[in-house]
């Protein structure tokens, strides 16, 4: 491999007679990790190899991915080292996809898989076990995954590694992060945009990370863009991150154990003296953080050649570097050269367990790092203290219900103020530059913007001691906020609704590391990642299409009913009991959906916690259907379809007095799914929504949302769904109704249209519901605003005039 070293950023290399011993019980370590990792590729049995290797030893579907393996096990062995000789906190976080090898390897050597997996000892047969269950059916994935002790990270899925390794280390001052990112994983979007998080890591009160970008060349069949960089291209734009890259590169071992270990070793002081600094004389800049410039064959220590290709050093070691052994005999032999080449006699006793030269390197307890508490965060969770909901609630007299605005995300705002004074390293709010968009700017009384500087003397409620984090960027917030509940603290991560749907993937990788751990009895429950969907589709209209989408609904509800959790309070009061009681929930995605301009405001607090509690009920001052089955059920889930809902209800009891109606309101959506945790059972959804009535159901996302949520409930095709169907543009409020066939005329239209004996008798309302509807259209494009008479509309409870004759 070819130097391109710049002189500026050479290494010393450590003292040969000081840590010969140390740098030698580091390459024993390397070379068992290296020989296990082969191992879970290749074998059933044989795993010393006390005979020689035949077909029946081979596994008959070789899956895995070996290319990445040796660097990552050459930085863990390092890692071990240095945590020994310092005491270090360290999580080891492996980005390059597919490390499962690597890791799986490490773990079984320090003995922290064996601790939670005790049918795969530390001797030979649990190693048998360790090759057989790896990539097999009933064993575990070839990636880092959730049954991986000290993982808080997959690596299946690329990008993330360095946004969960900063969300980890916020508010933990003594935790490093080692996140190694691969050379094709740092091509993705969201890798390419989380090195600014050193921009908002502040040494006084936060942890550390050191990134170690390991170069090795190839992704699974081209060349990578930064290792074709020249160390001088690379340390000039990661100093513009503000990094300092110590590089590394070589292909013989000695050296490069060498250099490593110096490069570990300067990286780790620098962070030492960055904090000490910071902690003792404070701090007025943003420092310049250490990383690792790893540069090292793919498939290091793997078959240099397969018949006439090269391997070693190539894409062709991306995955199983040798296959084919059946067609290919000589093949085996070839394995077993390079299996034999670790020299396991000297790595291994006997019996298969590692030998003292190996163990002596691994760090005791829960400083090893597959053991490390941080990386089952349950384990340290703490519940956050609140002063009480009616602190901030809407005080509401009977006669006001539905006549007064009020901002309800404003009032959480309050709420989430108070839980930042009242917790002060376990809670954060992480927001892409709309927290004052949002109307949650109250958090802002209780702490500034969190910016590692420089400043300007225009700038607001920033500095370096702020806790809120408010980064463009989707990717950062929602990744700090999983590294941050993962290793066991409290937050929310609050976007305009169509943006959520960038981390769409993300949250996919989430629900599906929480659907995993349900499965593993050692992952203690961790707080929930909870979302504020805001800035809706119905109230972005002068944003327009393209911040019309309420589509991140429909993505967490393809997965696992255990982990979902979709909330559509309609006001202040159902908001803050919605997000005391997503706050206090383990183990789960929850979306909460509500817009943050001001709202009609219809529960007290004490009803809306007992609303919350059902999920969704009955709104008996609205309806007048007492207790008989009405003639027809109103229903609605979200706050712009509630409010619809409610003026359609008032025009129908207005003009048809004698029409029964019912109102049912939904703020749990998944209540409405049978087979999900919160269902209700059918005897209660009868109850609600009758047996035979129709049901005319307004709702804030997607119709088909409400029809998959209600499979198998009786007479389904009794409900009859409005809601949002990708119909938008830049115009008024209530314009974005009408356009979607979600208005009050819509609704109250359809309440008609599905009672045919009422529609008959009705013809008046008909015709002044469609002429308001065609007066809307053109008042609009003549005015450039809604119709007065819509938009002062108040609850009248059967009062209300229809602005069509009279003079608007």
């Amino acid at each position: 491999m070819t130097s391109s070293m710049s002189q500026s950023t050479t290494i010393r290399r450590l003292p040969i007679d000081k840590d010969e011993e140390l740098l030698k019980r580091v390459d024993h370590w390397w070379r068992a990790a290296n020989y296990l990792a082969v191992g879970q590729i290749y074998l059933t049995d044989n795993p010393l190899l006390e005979k020689p290797l035949t077909l029946d030893h081979i596994k008959p579907r070789l899956l895995g991915h070996w290319g990445t393996v040796p660097g990552l096990n050459l930085i863990y062995a390092h890692l071990n080292a240095q945590i020994q000789r310092r005491d270090l906190d360290v999580i080891y976080l492996a980005g390059p996809g597919h490390g499962g090898p690597a890791l799986l390897a490490n773990l079984w050597l320090e003995n922290s898989y064996s601790e939670h997996f005790e049918h795969v000892p530390r001797d030979a047969e649990g190693m048998r076990r360790l090759f057989r269950q790896f990539s097999t059916p009933g064993g575990v994935p070839s990636h880092v995954s959730v049954p991986t002790p000290g993982s808080i990270h997959e690596g299946g899925e690329l990008g993330y590694v360095l946004t969960h390794a900063f969300g980890a280390v916020f508010d933990n001052p003594g935790l490093i992060a080692a996140a190694v990112v691969g050379d094709g994983e740092a091509e993705t979007g969201p890798l390419e945009g989380s090195w600014k998080g050193v921009n908002y890591l502040n040494p006084t009160r936060d942890g550390a990370v050191l990134p170690i970008l390991h170069l090795n060349g190839y992704k699974i069949g081209s060349a990578t863009v930064l290792a074709r960089k020249s160390d001088d291209e690379l340390d000039h734009y990661f100093r513009g991150h503000g990094y300092a890259p110590i590089f590394v590169e070589g292909n013989e071992p000695d050296s490069v154990h060498r250099d490593f270990a110096a490069a570990l070793s300067k990286g780790l002081d620098q962070i030492h003296e960055i904090q000490q600094r910071a902690r003792h004389e404070g701090i007025d800049r943003r420092p310049v953080w250490p990383m690792i410039v790893l540069r090292t064959p793919k498939g290091w220590t793997g078959p240099v050649s397969v018949g006439e290709l090269p391997v070693e050093g190539t894409f062709r070691a991306h995955q199983v570097p040798m296959s084919g052994l059946k067609e290919h005999p000589e093949r085996l032999q070839q394995l077993q050269r390079w299996m034999h080449s670790y020299r396991p006699e000297e790595l291994f006793d006997p019996q298969g367990r590692p030998r003292k030269i190996i163990t002596a390197l691994c760090p005791a307890g829960e400083r090893r790092m597959g053991s490390n508490p941080h990386a089952n965060g349950g384990r340290l969770r703490q519940a956050l203290a609140y002063r009480p909901l009616a602190n901030y609630a809407v005080e509401l007299a009977e006669a006001q219900r539905g006549r007064e605005l009020h901002g309800s995300t404003e009032r959480l705002g309050r709420f989430m103020r108070d839980i930042y004074i009242d917790n002060p390293h376990n809670f954060r709010l992480f927001c892409p530059d709309e927290i004052k968009s949002n109307r949650l700017d109250a958090v802002l009384e209780a702490t500034d913007r969190c910016f590692m500087g420089p400043f300007d003397d225009n700038d607001e409620k920033l500095s370096m001691g702020g806790r809120m984090l408010e980064v463009l960027s989707e990717h950062n917030c929602n990744g700090w906020l999983e590294g941050y509940v993962l290793t066991g603290r409290h937050g929310l991560f609050a976007s305009y609704e169509a943006f959520t749907s960038i981390i769409d993937s993300m949250a996919i990788q989430h629900a599906k590391w929480l659907e995993r751990a349900r499965d593993v009895p050692w992952r203690a429950s961790v707080p929930s990642m909870n979302y504020l969907l805001t800035s809706t589709c119905w109230r972005n209209d002068h944003n327009g299409f393209s911040h019309q989408g309420p589509g991140f609904i429909d993505t967490l509800l393809s997965k696992q009913p255990q982990v979902v959790r979709i909330y559509l309070p309609p006001d202040a009061n159902t908001l803050l009991a919605t997000a005391r009681h997503c706050f206090d929930s383990v183990d789960h995605l929850n979306a909460i959906v509500i817009d943050k301009h001001p709202q009609l405001q219809y529960l007290t607090m004490d009803e809306a916690a007992e609303h919350c509690r059902q999920g969704l009920g009955i709104w008996e001052w609205a309806g007048n259907d007492g207790e008989d089955d009405p003639d027809i059920v109103m229903a609605c889930a979200g706050d712009i379809a509630t409010q619809e809902t409610l003026a359609a209800v008032d025009i129908l009891r207005t003009y048809l007095p004698e029409l029964a109606v019912r109102v049912v309101n939904v703020v749990d959506l998944m209540t409405l799914r049978l087979d999900h945790p919160h269902g209700i059972d059918q005897d209660r959804f009868v109850e609600l929504f009758t047996a035979d009535r129709p049901v005319v159901f307004a709702f804030h996302g997607f119709r088909g949302v409400v029809h998959q949520l209600i499979h198998n409930r009786p007479e389904t095709e009794r409900f009859h769904v409005r809601g949002y169907q990708e119909e938008g543009t830049t115009t008024t409020p209530f314009d974005m109704t009408v356009l979607n066939q979600m208005s009050r005329m819509h609704l109250a239209l359809d309440a008609l249209r599905y009672l045919p004996e009422q529609w008959e008798g009705a013809a008046g309302l008909v015709g002044d519901l469609q002429a308001l509807l065609q007066k809307h259209h053109s008042y609009i494009r003549e005015h450039f605003d809604d119709i007065p008479g819509i938009t002062q509309w108040v609850w009248s409870g059967g009062n209300v005039q229809l602005p069509v004759d009279k003079d608007i």
